[in-house]
């Protein structure tokens, strides 16, 4: 769909009187959906008269399978490699990029393009936090100090599943993060990196709600983090929690838009994913949370965060002052070992029963 038609549907929808729960839009919540409200979801609706219900879920497409069609989901917010496997699956409707973009706005796209299922929306990055009450000294600066309890004791903030820890295992023996994946894929390189998550297994406390890395920071509850740059901001920022972020081995994803496939209003949730994809749209959500836009266009709009004073530019996670190592998050390699990385991690948690 192209923009003069995204106003011609708009205006269709205007015409007509609007239904309780006229699109479902699932995110992350926390301070990450509160943002996608203020930027993206509530201009939405108050351009097209259209009501819309906001869920949260864990991100997983096993969920979006369990509960996608009973609760009647029409957007889901995914990280790209989610959505791949949920449109192998079959879960997602599927899209033609061409027609709900133009030539130049597919080209804008970066470093990624929309594809069959999925339109992406933001950069975000996986990074290491820690409480800096809990260091009145030397303060941790590389992804080896998550590592180091001897150096920074206490307990350590993990996501329940191997997503990011594994290649930060790896990249605290020493590998090259270009070499990381490829080592990943072996089963030298992953008895490798369960070898030293063995080394802080007594140290972790788990999460599984994104927002529980920076309230565990900032309640006491772990000295270091691992989470998502945004969340981690947004708890430093606005409540003024004592939480810094390091940037070495920062893992930066993208997230994308998709439509489920069994949505009842599949016109409505196109149009809200072009809309959400409009340049001005990325740059509002970015310059309420950092995260990047995945167009290049969008770049020049993020400014100042009014409540809080920030200019945003300096906190996205591809920002060049970050410095240290980053390694971009390999969707395809996510998606195709997904069943494999699950069980090794599901046997490395039973190995301590």
């Amino acid at each position: 769909m192209r923009r003069s038609d995204l106003f011609l549907l708009i205006f269709a929808m205007v015409a007509t009187p609007a239904r309780a729960d006229d699109l479902t839009i699932v995110s992350w919540g926390g301070a990450y959906e509160t943002a996608q409200r203020q930027a993206v979801i509530a201009p939405f609706a108050a351009e097209t008269g259209l009501d819309v219900d906001v869920g949260v879920y864990d991100g997983s497409w096993t969920t979006v399978a369990e509960r996608g069609a009973p609760e009647g989901w029409d957007v889901i917010d995914m990280l790209a490699d989610q959505a791949r496997v949920a449109c192998a699956q079959g879960l997602l409707l599927k899209i033609d990029p061409g027609a709900l973009f133009a030539p130049e706005a597919l080209a804008d796209f970066a470093p990624f393009a929309p594809d069959v299922c999925a339109v992406p929306q933001n950069a975000y990055a996986r990074v290491m936090a820690f409480d800096d009450r809990a260091f009145s000294g030397v303060k941790p600066t590389r992804i080896e100090d998550f590592f180091d309890t001897d150096r920074f004791p206490g307990p350590r903030a993990v996501q329940r599943s191997p997503d990011g820890i594994l290649e930060w295992a790896l990249l605290a023996e020493g590998v090259p993060p270009e070499q990381v994946y490829g080592l990943l894929s072996t089963d030298r390189g992953l008895r490798l990196a369960f070898r030293k998550l063995d080394t802080i297994r007594d140290d972790i406390v788990w999460w599984q709600d994104p927002a529980a890395p920076a309230e565990m920071l900032a309640n006491g509850r772990a000295v270091m983090a691992a989470g998502f740059n945004g969340r981690f901001f947004d708890m430093a920022q606005r409540a003024r929690a004592p939480i810094d972020i390091v940037w070495d081995g920062r893992i930066i994803g993208i997230e994308v838009w998709a439509i489920a496939a069994d949505t009842d209003a599949p016109d409505a949730a196109r149009a809200f994913v072009q809309y959400a994809a409009d340049p001005a749209t990325m740059a509002r959500l970015a310059t309420q949370i950092p995260y990047g836009p995945t167009r290049r266009s969008a770049f020049d709009r993020i400014g100042i965060n009014r409540d809080l004073g920030v200019p945003m530019r300096a906190h996205l996670p591809n920002a060049p002052q970050h410095g240290g190592r980053a390694l971009v998050r390999d969707s395809g390699w996510h998606a195709n070992t997904e069943d494999l990385r699950q069980r090794r991690f599901r046997d490395w948690l039973a190995s301590d029963d």
